[in-house]
């Protein structure tokens, strides 16, 4: 038997219960993916007034804010794929319906042809901005059904798994790990 955390009927306050391992699948990635689109789907709803997806929301608002942390400087793909801790192939992918709507650009680096740096035009600035009060709400509500300290110790470990550190250390256990796949 292992404890789990579970919501109880009036969504704020935690408490420990048991579960047989095997009776139902106990799996990290099924947990986090389903929580994921369950929250992708609220977010959605909410930018839909400003024709955005969620995902494309945190793009923009993560490009705005390695622009702003870069003293203005776009950053490139590299490294927003890696700020938002996903592959080129899939960035390239979600960036092009955002330039072809002209909330975003690309442009050769000045040092390095062959690297690009994404922009934010001003359609996209004022896109994000419009889509600040939407995400606002929305997180509001979440917050406010999870509980702060929920809410913030969701973010912190989703932080965490999402981090170069938490990458490093499975790397170094799978190194150990000569067993495993």
């Amino acid at each position: 038997m292992l404890g789990e955390m579970i919501l109880k009927g009036d969504a704020t306050t935690l408490e420990s219960a048991e579960i047989d391992l095997f009776a139902e699948p106990v799996c990290t990635n099924t947990a986090v993916r389903r929580a994921a689109r369950r929250l992708g789907n609220l977010y959605d709803a909410a930018f839909a007034a400003v024709g955005l997806k969620a995902t494309q929301a945190g793009l923009l608002a993560g490009l705005d804010r390695l622009t702003t942390g870069n003293h203005g400087t776009p950053p490139t793909l590299q490294e927003l794929a890696s700020n938002l801790a996903i592959q080129i192939s899939a960035l390239t992918h979600a960036l092009k319906p955002l330039v072809r709507e002209g909330l975003v650009e690309l442009r050769p680096d000045a040092q390095d042809g062959r690297a690009k740096r994404v922009a934010l035009t001003a359609s996209g600035t004022e896109r994000l901005h419009a889509a600040d009060l939407h995400w606002s709400t929305v997180n509001q509500r979440v917050e406010k059904v999870l509980g702060s300290e929920s809410a913030a110790a969701l973010r912190t470990l989703a932080d965490r798994v999402a981090s170069d550190s938490f990458l490093a250390a499975y790397d170094e256990l799978l190194s150990q790990d000569t067993g495993a796949p």
